[in-house]
């Protein structure tokens, strides 16, 4: 799913903590929640990643029963890269319940592929709660990223 209109946070607090998202976000969230196929789980998750001009793409996770599913910011990043897109300004993710619901290793990786140090990436309860906002420093300090490959 792709979206044009930029989801900002309804706060005019500086910090975005247990701050609320744009409704139009939340609905987009909640569907991709409600779409994610885990069965051995019962852990669905949902992600929108949201590119510098607005433009936003939502995944969700997709498990299979050999265990290598794939993750709901797995799915949206793989739609925008599809869409041509290569850079993230903010990513959304919710999981099932009120806890943190933070992108895996794998996933901090492939966000880290497309972020800028600017890149905010926001873990939402399902009521639409801002829970905790990272940068990409601090939600995976030291990064490998493509500066450290030799040139081609």
């Amino acid at each position: 799913m792709t979206r044009r209109r930029s989801a900002h946070l309804k706060a005019n607090s500086k910090d975005t903590a247990m701050s609320q998202v744009d409704s139009a976000l939340v609905e987009t969230l909640l569907t991709a929640l409600g779409n994610a196929y885990a069965p051995y789980s019962n852990h669905p998750v949902a992600a929108v990643m949201e590119c510098p001009d607005g433009q936003q793409f939502a995944g969700c996770n997709v498990e299979v029963a050999h265990y290598k599913g794939l993750c709901a910011e797995a799915s949206a990043i793989s739609a925008m890269a599809t869409a041509g897109q290569r850079e993230l300004a903010r990513v959304y993710v919710m999981g099932p319940g009120e806890h943190l619901c933070t992108p895996c290793g794998d996933c901090r990786q492939r966000i880290r592929e497309f972020a800028t140090p600017d890149t905010q990436i926001m873990v939402l309860s399902r009521q639409g709660e801002v829970l905790k906002t990272y940068t990409m420093d601090t939600l995976l300090p030291d990064a490998f990223g493509p500066e450290q490959l030799p040139p081609r």
